[in-house]
């Protein structure tokens, strides 16, 4: 193995060589766009294997290995990497990690060194690389060519596009298993057009996702809808928020889970917004404005789709999402999730989706403020809204937190059969 070193820490560094000799770990968070990335990524020469373990044993080594005051999706992310490493199904001399950052002052962004100790204690030879667009970690970050970058973009619309329409599916399947099998036929072609150089026909490959769940059985039953929003690991990952998904489609409810493009377009705005609001790196804000108009234009292509088709529920659009906020809350209150929370809180309930589970990571303290806080001012504006929030960390009982959900859900039932 090659001893190529952290020049302070004595840590392993990721070497660009070592794309050619190691298998690249990834922490889960969203299954089916993740599934999406890891063939994208393989495309690009990378051997990497998204990670499926969820069970409590992870979060206990979590918790062997951080400091419990630690923010919880950081516990279960190096949890999930050590429970992997111990499995004995890896190389130890090569095998790597990778873990992403956004750059924002959450401490998501500063998971590098804390990961690398944890993981060196017992396996000093595997080393922890990033992958972000703000340049950190400048000497062990995997190299991102414009064209993959790209790629990723379209695996996040494809992976939103197909989690939106199975959300609205789901519940509702006549026959089951209809829409599970509609997702992985779904998966297949998107990866397919991937592997072909197709994925850029963005309005022909989602128009057949919405057809592929269009043709799917469904009945007419009116259902509870709940929106799910908070920090990004929580609200997306099972490990993080104890299958709430699952949970919410047993007792008989729609999900309603916000677009991952979301959180991308919000990174990318919040760095138009400090040039605007703070004066800073300006060249680099006009360049992200060109991004962000770009993107935002193929965003408001899926959503004239979906008006058109007129089955499926549109996607937000992410200006009206920026509207919403400044109802609630300044642009500028950018630390964690930061404004996202209360203007998604806000759309839902604009879109006939008034119960919200709010849910929150113990340790995350600027979005109990965005979240949380903004509560009293959200139920002012629409008093018809329904929410809860709802703390996950090691300590919480998944009965409490399911107990807590139901009360929400009594109150939507009695509001829906009135």
């Amino acid at each position: 193995m090659q001893k190529c070193t952290d020049y302070t820490n004595g840590y392993p560094l990721w070497d660009k060589s070592m794309k050619h000799t190691h298998k690249i770990l990834i922490p889960n968070m969203l299954p089916w766009h993740f599934l999406i990335i890891e063939e994208v990524l393989k495309l690009h020469g990378y051997n990497v294997e998204v990670l499926t373990n969820e069970s409590r044993a992870v979060v206990d080594e979590g918790l062997k290995h951080v400091h419990n005051d630690t923010c919880y999706p950081c516990l279960c992310v190096v949890g999930q990497y050590i429970d992997a490493l111990k499995s004995g199904k890896y190389d130890l001399d090569r095998t790597a990690l990778l873990i992403t950052q956004t750059g924002g002052g959450c401490r998501a962004s500063n998971y590098m060194s804390l990961i690398r100790k944890a993981v060196g204690s017992e396996f000093p030879n595997v080393p922890v690389t990033s992958l972000n667009f703000s340049g950190l970690e400048k000497n062990s970050s995997l190299d991102m060519p414009l064209s993959l970058i790209m790629k990723l973009g379209y695996a996040i619309f494809y992976g939103d596009s197909i989690m939106w329409c199975y959300n609205q599916t789901k519940p509702y399947e006549v026959e089951s298993g209809d829409a599970d099998a509609a997702r992985d036929e779904c998966v297949k072609f998107v990866v397919d057009a991937f592997k072909r150089g197709k994925h850029k026909k963005l309005k022909q490959l989602n128009a057949r996702i919405i057809g592929v769940f269009a043709a799917v059985k469904r009945n007419k039953e009116k259902k509870v809808k709940v929106g799910i929003v908070g920090e990004i690991y929580v609200k997306y990952a099972h490990l993080g928020n104890n299958r709430l998904e699952e949970f919410l489609l047993s007792e008989n409810c729609e999900p309603v889970v916000p677009a991952l493009m979301d959180f991308i377009l919000y990174c990318i705005i919040n760095t138009v917004n400090d040039a605007e609001f703070y004066g800073r790196e300006k060249f680099k804000a006009f360049l992200y404005k060109i991004v962000y108009k770009n993107v935002h234009r193929k965003q408001k292509l899926l959503i004239k789709q979906y008006e058109k088709d007129g089955n499926f529920m549109p996607l937000h659009d992410f200006e009206h999402l920026r509207k919403c906020a400044d109802k609630v809350l300044n642009q500028g209150v950018k630390m964690g999730e930061g404004w996202l929370i209360p203007a998604e809180m806000a759309a839902l309930a604009e879109t006939g989706v008034p119960n919200v589970v709010c849910a929150q990571p113990f340790g995350c303290l600027p979005n109990h403020i965005a979240g949380k806080g903004a509560v009293r001012t959200l139920k002012n504006l629409y008093p018809e809204e329904n929410i809860v929030a709802v703390d996950y960390d090691p300590s919480a009982t998944k009965v409490n937190q399911e107990n807590r959900i139901k009360l929400m859900l009594a109150t939507a039932r009695e509001n829906l059969s009135h």
